[in-house]
């Protein structure tokens, strides 16, 4: 059995219930890595999520960032991130959000990610568009990199610190209008699907992460793929994602190409 696009809202908006009306005092707050923080919050959220999917879904697979992968049909997959921005939830930055993707054999098919302090749902059903609290959203149009207004994140983890996306980011903020960092890949990926940023990269991100923020900026009319251009950003675990208008997109391609061959260039010479 398939679920609905209107019961993935409502868990979402309660599970953004939660994380909105969770006591600071409660959050027990601790590190998952140095650079990275895990609160009760996210648990709250997560173990509410997975519950109400494994009570309507028993037969669903469920992978989430706190539980990692639940055992279910291969046929049918979630993908939950119960807080996307904790960092920024914990220090009290009101930037963050619920998301939650599902994907039937292999592709995804639904999608909401759900903004809390804003109020904001950000819904996708394959081949049906992509709306912000019910009205349809489209990516911005611009056709130049240098007019773009940028978003990014970098991993909290990383073995080889020329690969942590640095390069990147001072080439594309070289090329574009600006580039900002703000936290949250799922609203990142919804804010390119609604046309308040221009595009979006992250050369090392979670599926939970992108699942549902790149099937909605899909179908907001952005090409979304992995940093090198291949379609099929959700293969593996971890990924990439480039994200942005169809023209945008391949300049951004285009830009991330050229810093690896210059990178190269620099390693061979060492």
């Amino acid at each position: 059995m398939r679920p609905t696009l209107d019961f993935i809202k409502d868990i979402a908006v309660n599970a953004g219930g939660i994380l909105k009306n969770f006591s600071r005092e409660d959050l027990n707050i601790a590190e998952k890595n140095p650079k990275d923080l895990v609160t009760q919050a996210d648990f709250a959220s997560e173990r509410y999520l997975i519950d109400a999917i494994q009570a309507a879904f028993p037969e669903h697979a469920i992978f989430a960032e706190e539980s990692g992968k639940s055992a279910g049909s291969k046929d049918h997959q979630w993908f939950i991130d119960p807080l996307d921005g904790t960092l920024n939830y914990a220090h009290g930055v009101p930037f963050y959000a619920v998301s939650i993707g599902y994907a039937l054999k292999g592709r995804m098919q639904l999608a909401v990610v759900y903004d809390p302090e804003r109020d904001e749902l950000y819904c996708a059903e394959r081949g049906q568009g992509a709306t912000l609290n019910e009205m349809p959203i489209q990516v911005a149009q611009r056709t130049k990199l240098a007019t773009c207004m940028l978003v990014t994140g970098f991993p909290t983890e990383t073995e080889n610190p020329m690969d942590d996306n640095m390069a990147n980011f001072l080439r594309f903020n070289s090329n574009a209008l600006t580039v900002r960092r703000l936290g949250s890949a799922a609203l990142d990926a919804v804010y390119v699907a609604a046309g308040r940023l221009d595009g979006y990269w992250d050369a090392e991100i979670s599926l939970w992460d992108i699942a549902a923020g790149g099937l909605i900026a899909s179908e907001a009319d952005a090409a979304v793929t992995d940093v090198f251009g291949n379609p099929d950003y959700m293969g593996k675990q971890p990924s990439s994602i480039v994200c942005a208008n169809p023209v945008i997109h391949q300049q951004m391609l285009d830009l991330l190409a050229a810093t690896r061959e210059a990178r190269g260039a620099v390693t061979s010479k060492v």
